[in-house]
């Protein structure tokens, strides 16, 4: 993936930072960092923007309460920093906005990581996780992704692949502001696919309400998702903060254990990731 440190000493030099700046920053007298961090820290509570309804990344739990494995990462920076969490729902419509306009510290939200949103936010490296485009469709409806040509086609507004796959496939978007709305149409016969992520098509057939439909086809222009801080925070203690627990997020397995938990289909991309982010830490069993 573009971007990521090729070697142990860019992944330890990333890490020390971020533990170091974590560490003089909370010995610092209040007001005396003026950043991001020392806000958050004197706020109490860091505001982390995720999805409303996207099931198993971030969703309405009995109690009203957000839960899910975004949620779960925003309360993992949360207790790094030993401050609340506070959950803000975001959409894919308005969430650069928010972190521009100060409603949020921090987006852990289902984003892609573009080349034109590099210019807006402060993408996080390395991925946390990632995805592709792809249909859910009546069992039997579609079988090739030519087979939607000339179609109506729901999907959600402010989605980065809805033009290409208008323009590629020669299809009509209907766009939604939310996903309840998209796939209410869709089984209303108003258009003849859903087109999302596959992981959270994958997610939905797993329920009985969508027993009737499958996903037909392969995924298209994969693609990582990133967390993001604002621009300006990207290279000082904020987004090198959230660089070192993204490299621990994939270092330490935490991904992998959160895709055994909510039960999602293994991926391989989790796998090499822990892997390629893993550094050797033997000395610390000392000589022998």
């Amino acid at each position: 993936m573009m971007g990521y440190y090729s070697n142990a000493a860019g992944k330890w030099s990333v890490v020390a930072l971020a533990v170091g700046a974590c560490a003089i920053l909370t010995a610092l007298p209040a007001g005396a960092a003026e950043n991001r961090v020392s806000e958050i820290l004197g706020r109490g509570v860091v505001r982390v923007g995720v999805q409303g309804a996207f099931k198993p990344w971030s969703y309405p739990a009995p109690d009203g309460t957000m839960q899910g494995i975004e949620v779960d990462l925003a309360k993992d920076v949360a207790d790094k920093l030993g401050v609340k969490i506070e959950t803000v729902i975001i959409n894919s419509a308005n969430r650069i906005q928010f972190l521009q306009q100060g409603k949020i510290d921090l987006i852990i939200g289902g984003m892609y990581d573009t080349a034109e949103r590099r210019k807006a936010v402060g993408i996080i490296e390395p991925a946390y996780w990632t995805s592709g485009p792809t249909l859910m469709a009546k069992k039997g409806i579609v079988k090739e992704w030519k087979d939607i040509e000339g179609k109506p086609v729901c999907a959600k507004q402010g989605v980065a692949y809805n033009k290409k796959v208008e323009q590629d496939y020669k299809v009509r978007i209907v766009a939604f502001a939310g996903n309840s709305e998209g796939k209410e149409a869709l089984r209303t016969s108003k258009c003849v696919a859903w087109l999302y992520d596959d992981v959270s098509i994958m997610a939905d057939l797993e329920t009985p309400e969508w027993a009737d439909y499958e996903m037909p086809v392969s995924v298209l222009y994969n693609n990582p998702w990133a967390s993001a801080v604002p621009i300006e925070e990207l290279d000082k203690p904020w987004g090198v903060f959230m660089t070192g627990m993204a490299y621990r997020w994939q270092a330490s397995g935490k991904l992998v254990e959160l895709e055994g938990k909510y039960k999602l289909k293994p991926s391989n991309w989790f796998a090499q990731q822990h892997e390629k982010h893993q550094w050797d830490a033997s000395y610390l069993e000392g000589p022998k």
